[in-house]
């Protein structure tokens, strides 16, 4: 099958589809979760959804994917919650509460995959597929439930832009402004569960934290206004989701959710090397000129220092 019959394939549009709109969500969500410096918060919601999804499917006994977005949903906010409260009610710093949830929550999600596998639960192959995704396997009803989903992430991002720009920037001007600033941070939170669930059963529980932090990661290097670095992050992740998904299909039994991780940080080191202002050849080029200058008004300096003044011999 050539490039053309490929796109052209009706079950390849929907999972491009599907791809695309995991990178946007990703992207959107993802630059709060960088600015607020909980990148680890994107693993450990992504990771403490596995056992949401192993108890879903032991409710209702078949693989539905809504059943499956309410058990990672519920999963998601509960770890959300007893991140929250680990952190207010110990000594616990945030770090050490996120890396706890998180080998909780998938060391549970183990166990439970690894009983419905040895069980006489029916239906339950592929099942594990969801550890590192199963784009593959995206139908119509699937991105049609994807898309509203993004919808309605995008449209809350929208909503409160200001409120969760401030947040993410200055959360102590931010509650001097009376802004309810715990009703907020769970808001993120609760918002970035909804962008794991998209991404779940593209890229997998164990490589959504890398959509979710390295699209943003990009952006931020072109861009010091958070607008822009919203627009170009998912920009950046739906151009990966696009690119993994076409290489994926190109070869036989290539996983289509690695391949969007490696087409984000391909991007990535693109923008770490080539970005006009941060990137690395743009500060050894400004160091290069600052020495060089440096050099030459030294040696300016010396000269004239060394020059005779007129009347003397």
């Amino acid at each position: 099958m050539n490039f053309l019959q490929l796109i052209q394939d009706p079950n390849t549009q929907w999972i491009l589809a599907g791809t695309l709109l995991l990178g946007i969500c990703s992207g959107v969500i993802g630059c709060f979760a960088y600015l607020r410096k909980q990148s680890l918060m994107g693993d450990a919601l992504a990771h403490a959804a596995l056992p949401g999804i192993c108890v879903a499917f032991m409710l209702t006994g078949t693989k539905s994917i809504i059943g499956f977005l309410i058990g990672a949903l519920v999963a998601g906010v509960v770890a959300t919650f007893a991140i929250g409260y680990i952190t207010r009610e110990s000594r616990i710093k945030q770090d050490a509460a996120l890396g706890i949830i998180l080998s909780v929550f998938f060391g549970i999600g183990i166990v439970l995959l690894t009983k419905i596998q040895h069980s006489s639960y029916g239906n339950q192959s592929g099942l594990d597929k969801f550890l590192f995704g199963h784009a593959a396997a995206m139908v119509s009803d699937d991105v049609k439930i994807m898309a509203v989903i993004c919808a309605f992430l995008i449209f809350i991002t929208w909503l409160l832009f200001k409120e969760f720009k401030i947040v993410s920037f200055d959360p102590n001007f931010a509650k001097g402004l009376g802004f309810p600033i715990k009703l907020l941070d769970q808001l993120i939170m609760l918002l970035l569960v909804v962008a794991v669930v998209v991404g779940i059963q593209a890229v997998g529980v164990v490589l959504m934290a890398a959509m979710l932090i390295t699209p943003a990661v990009s952006a931020r290097y072109w861009t010091n206004k958070l607008h822009y670095m919203i627009i170009l992050a998912s920009a950046i992740g739906g151009i990966s989701g696009i690119g993994g998904t076409l290489l994926s299909s190109l070869g036989n039994n290539l996983p289509t959710g690695p391949l969007i991780v490696l087409s984000a940080t391909v991007i990535f080191v693109f923008s770490l090397l080539f970005a006009p202002n941060k990137g690395v050849i743009a500060k050894m080029r400004v160091r290069y000129y600052m020495k060089k200058n440096t050099k030459h008004s030294i040696e300016n300096s010396i000269m004239t220092a060394t020059k005779p003044k007129e009347g003397q011999s």
